[in-house]
């Protein structure tokens, strides 16, 4: 299992910039499932994962709430709130964190 994803953030053009990825590096590239949340604070706002060469990322189209900017995101799947909590004890000192990951785990 991939354990790192990198998350892409658009304005509101995710599903087509993961439709070009996947048409530009073909050999079985593909976008793999498209999720539209509703009612956010910038409107609704799809979330796209997708593949390049099998390997997983993912896209939001969230709206101009946060101005485009040339960070990036990586989403890590983790299997229990201990190993989050982990991760972000060693990753978050001397940054700014955002979102609190608290709330992630549910």
């Amino acid at each position: 299992m991939q354990k790192i994803i990198p998350h892409l953030w658009f304005d509101k053009e995710a599903k087509e910039a993961a439709q070009f990825y996947a048409s530009v590096f073909g050999n079985g590239s593909k976008v793999t499932n498209v999720t539209t949340l509703h009612d956010t604070p910038s409107g609704d706002a799809d979330i796209v994962s997708f593949e390049i060469w099998g390997y997983k990322f993912m896209a939001i189209s969230a709206g101009p709430l946060f101005k485009f900017n040339p960070s990036i995101s990586f989403t890590v799947a983790c299997k229990t709130k201990e190993e989050i909590d982990g991760l972000w004890n060693k990753l978050s000192p001397g940054g700014l964190p955002y979102p609190n990951p608290s709330n992630a785990a549910g």
